[in-house]
């Protein structure tokens, strides 16, 4: 099957025949990033289905078979991965895995709230690192470098193709960072948010926000913190919690009801990632008017 497989994407001709190159990816967001690059060379499945938190994901026996025939398996650093990546690797042993998160220097996780000044700090002793580098047109940028190379290496009959699709792509990115940018350039004071889970940080710090988290590694708000999220977003005027379909609203909620303000779903898995990015970015710059 392996042979087979390999055969047929080595021999692919430069108008795109022979078999799609299959891949798998972690989360949605990366199959629209392989897909920009790779388009119809490629056939793409998804770990996480939609749904799915990647922090506590557990692939399918299903998965684990249609991995023995994919030829690249583009990670991206969320927690599942530390898990099972290993596992994946010993059952496709002809798969190659590939860290889309490469370059990338990862910042703490933001799960405490400062009550001076306007940075929130990570949790002591935890170390944690966010993994949410898809949420940051820069950081797509370097994630799509990472996915143009592996794809020239396993499929290198198609390079053109792939390098005039990777440049209209960061072309793409490029012009949806100045769109978000401009959205929030001229906000000088109000520049705080607050979410359930604190999935936003690098784009928090990508554009000049400070995100502030309800959920704390992964636990619910106890009642006296909840109290103090409540009396910290009266002080800073929010007016807005925005949660993720992946996650209870439960605190979000509470909270909500409490400030006088609402709910509002911004979900960082979403397929259709350029969309959903400019749509979130809007929510957030009419939330912090």
């Amino acid at each position: 099957m392996g042979l087979t497989f390999l055969m047929g994407v080595s021999v692919i001709s430069p108008a795109g025949g022979g078999e799609p190159l299959k891949i798998t990816v972690s989360i949605l967001p990366q199959k629209y990033f392989v897909e920009k690059i790779g388009g119809d060379r490629v056939e793409i499945s998804v770990m996480v289905l939609p749904g799915s938190n990647p922090a506590t994901y557990e692939p399918k026996p299903r998965q684990m078979v249609n991995l023995t025939q994919s030829k690249l398996y583009f990670a991206i650093g969320v927690p599942f991965e530390s898990t099972w990546l290993k596992k994946l690797a010993q059952a496709s042993p002809q798969m190659r895995i590939v860290p889309t998160q490469a370059g990338i220097e990862k910042i703490p996780m933001k799960t405490i709230h400062s009550h001076h000044g306007n940075e929130e700090g990570p949790a002591p002793g935890t170390g944690a690192r966010d993994p949410h580098i898809w949420l940051s047109p820069p950081l797509v940028i370097v994630q799509a470098r990472n996915i143009l190379n592996a794809l020239l290496e396993a499929d290198p009959g198609n390079r053109g193709l792939y390098e005039a699709n990777y440049k209209r792509f960061i072309m793409e990115l490029a012009e949806l960072d100045l769109k978000i940018a401009r959205l929030f350039s001229e906000r000088s004071a109000d520049r705080r948010f607050m979410v359930y889970h604190p999935a936003w940080g690098y784009f928090a710090k990508t554009y000049g926000l400070v995100q502030v988290a309800v959920e704390a590694e992964g636990k619910q708000p106890t009642p006296k913190a909840l109290q103090r999220l409540i009396g910290e977003a009266r002080r800073d005027g929010i007016k807005a919690v925005f949660v993720q379909p992946q996650f209870s609203t439960k605190s979000a909620e509470t909270i909500a009801h409490a400030i006088g303000g609402r709910v509002i779903v911004a979900d960082p898995l979403a397929p259709d990632w350029e969309k959903n990015l400019l749509q979130v970015a809007e929510e957030f710059a009419s939330a912090l008017k």
